[in-house]
């Protein structure tokens, strides 16, 4: 559950830094709503590949108890 967390936080950032970064430099027009969605999607990234990275899955967990 843990690392579909993670996958989907990174992917879902993903996108949303490729909708700002386009954004800003003129490729799409999104109103006001580009350097939130720049910050948001860096702190979700960086969120996601954390979890990714450091955290063991809940299957994993509840092996190593049993």
């Amino acid at each position: 559950m843990i690392k579909t967390l993670g996958f989907l936080l990174t992917i879902g950032a993903g996108i949303t830094l490729t909708l700002g970064v386009l954004s800003v430099f003129g490729s799409m027009n999104m109103g006001n709503v580009q350097w939130p969605m720049i910050i948001l999607g860096t702190v979700f990234f960086f969120a996601g590949i954390g979890l990714l990275k450091y955290r063991k899955d809940t299957d994993a967990i509840q092996a190593d108890n049993n």
